[in-house]
């Protein structure tokens, strides 16, 4: 991917949507973003980062609008899911607080399966929010993590590292 072509597209992207939607919004695109130390689960090579009086639209219902965006710049830019990373849409620093949001879940989910013995099950989530949990539970040498179920409805799970279902095999997921 060319970082410099794809931002420019992203911006004549964001400009039409901002002048059109008559959005009171401002971003900044920054091509090889600086992170934080020890931040393996997110490493974007181009980051977008809005501001201004209209940020709650874009942070309103979990974000869905800001996702809505990345998600469109990702389908206009042509990336293969597996460079959907590699472009990030933020703001008031959500992203960070949802990593920390995920983080602390896993060490819940971590405890409550090594108490009950028995896998627990996120609610579905995106792949990167599930990369994220599994990232955050790969050293815990007593569990296993898996994703399950398809499309939207796809959500991770959290095993005793030894767990077998009724058949040998993992417990299916029970939806209520």
């Amino acid at each position: 991917m060319d970082k410099v072509a794809a931002a420019n597209k992203i911006n004549t992207f964001l400009q039409a949507v901002v002048t059109h939607g008559g959005l009171r919004l401002k971003y900044r695109i920054i091509v090889d973003p600086p992170l934080p130390e020890n931040r393996d689960w997110e490493k974007p090579e181009i980051l977008v980062d809005f501001s201004g009086p209209d940020s709650p639209l874009l942070l309103d219902r979990g974000g869905e609008l800001l996702r809505a965006l990345e998600l469109l710049a990702l389908e206009m830019l042509h990336l293969a899911s597996g460079e959907h990373e590699k472009v990030c849409f933020d703001c008031q620093n959500r992203r960070s607080l949802r990593i920390q949001e995920l983080r602390a879940a896993a060490d819940v989910a971590a405890e409550k399966v090594r108490k009950t013995g028995t896998p627990y099950h996120f609610s579905p989530m995106s792949s990167r929010e599930r990369r994220i949990v599994h990232l955050a539970l790969r050293d815990e040498a007593d569990l296993h993590t898996e994703s399950e179920g398809e499309g939207s409805n796809r959500c991770l799970v959290v095993y005793p590292k030894d767990y077998k279902g009724a058949a040998g095999k993992p417990a299916p997921r029970t939806l209520p």
